[in-house]
């Protein structure tokens, strides 16, 4: 998923975050006969050369995190997502069509209503049936050479990101080996697994099954460290391999339904045209900056200050995220844990976290996210004293 979508998609950041950073398991063993042996040099080299760009199917996400089954109760996060709470908790289904980079469309089957993303060339659509919202996104021209068709903001994930996801933790901190080959959707696949080799990482391993003919990836699963079931999944259930009904891409909103438009600027032209209020502001700060080199050193700190910070590194990794807003932390000092709440605006998001030291706190067998009082955010497969490590060190 690229960056330009998630900034309009603030309701799946956490899950997101969530399901990147933890993924592992194993997967059952195949009764066909076996495919022809690799080393996992050539089964990553399978994943990085495959050409797979239009199919349709089933996948299946689970998750047994360890957090609690709530109900849905109240609205809806916005057009095209669910409910936090949902996302983390519980399985979901998602049929996924492709037909090359810019045709996709992703329904998400929901309790009681089901969610739409649909691309076309550089019209996206979000829509949310519970409530009958639609979200109209004009994406700029770039975007096609920036993203895969399937990378789009459902809150269901395909194994193919977070395949992407997992594979760039792949270093001399991870040990990597191919396992006993494996079937996904009745097709024969080989059974990748990483292992972390460090002692902190809440994640025991990552299984990720590859397609024993075209190197698409298939499955991925995840094990916490000293659990024998996977907590996170995600899957092909069905899979059929050809470009999909083309009128599967085409979307119009249902009668009354309540349309948002958004334009997302490119990065040039319609960016520029877009920040010129605050390129004026640039440059007068500037200005100031040559009168008063004192103002520079202050704007420096100021850029530091609110940009995301990495301690650590592999699968110990902590990613600290700034306050969502320059007041934030202003507000924090009038009103106590008005950051937090702000944040926690999803009632069932809240029952999901718990008060500790400096803030509240969402654990799970594989990650900890951390949101402090003042507003900033901590994350990683690590135990929850390493991120208040990190957030007493900023």
């Amino acid at each position: 998923m690229t960056a330009t979508w998630l900034r309009w998609t603030p309701a799946v950041a956490v899950p997101a975050v969530i399901a990147a950073g933890v993924l592992a398991g194993s997967l059952p063993a195949s009764a066909r006969d076996p495919l022809p042996e690799k080393t996992p040099a050539q089964v990553l080299a399978m994943i990085g050369q495959h050409q797979t760009k239009s199919f349709s199917g089933t996948v299946e996400q689970s998750s047994e995190l360890g957090l609690p089954d709530v109900p849905q109760v109240g609205p809806t996060s916005g057009a095209g997502t669910g409910s936090l709470a949902e996302l983390l908790t519980g399985p979901h289904s998602a049929r996924v069509y492709v037909d090359g980079p810019t045709k996709a469309r992703i329904q998400v089957m929901d309790r009681m209503a089901e969610r739409d993303a649909v691309r076309q060339g550089n019209e996206l659509w979000l829509y949310n049936s519970r409530d009958n919202t639609a979200t109209h996104i004009t994406l700029p021209a770039m975007a096609s050479k920036e993203s895969r068709g399937h990378d789009m903001p459902s809150g269901v994930a395909t194994p193919e990101e977070l395949a992407a996801k997992m594979l760039e933790k792949v270093d001399s901190s991870t040990e990597v080996k191919v396992a006993e080959d494996t079937e996904v959707a009745g097709r024969a696949a080989y059974n990748l697994v990483l292992t972390p080799r460090s002692g902190v990482t809440l994640v025991g391993s990552v299984a990720v099954a590859v397609d024993g003919e075209n190197g698409m990836p298939l499955s991925v699963e995840v094990r916490a460290r000293g659990q024998q079931e996977p907590a996170f999944r995600t899957a092909f259930s069905s899979l059929t391999l050809g470009a999909p009904d083309s009128g599967l891409f085409n979307f119009s909103p249902p009668p009354g339904a309540s349309v948002k438009e958004l334009a997302v600027p490119s990065h040039k032209k319609d960016a520029d045209q877009a920040g010129k209020g605050l390129a004026n502001k640039d440059l007068a700060s500037k200005d100031r900056a040559h009168k008063h080199p004192a103002d520079k050193g202050k704007a420096d700190k100021d850029l530091r200050r609110h940009a995301p910070t990495v301690t650590g590194t592999g699968w110990e990794r902590i990613v600290g995220i700034p306050a969502p807003s320059a007041s934030a932390p202003a507000a924090s000092r009038n009103s106590g844990k008005q950051p937090v709440d702000k944040l926690l605006n999803d009632p069932l998001l809240r029952q999901a976290t718990v008060s500790v030291q400096g803030g509240r706190a969402i654990s799970t067998s594989l990650v900890n996210v951390l949101l402090t009082d003042d507003g900033r955010t901590f994350v990683g497969a690590v135990p929850l004293e390493r991120l208040q490590a990190a957030a007493a060190a900023k």
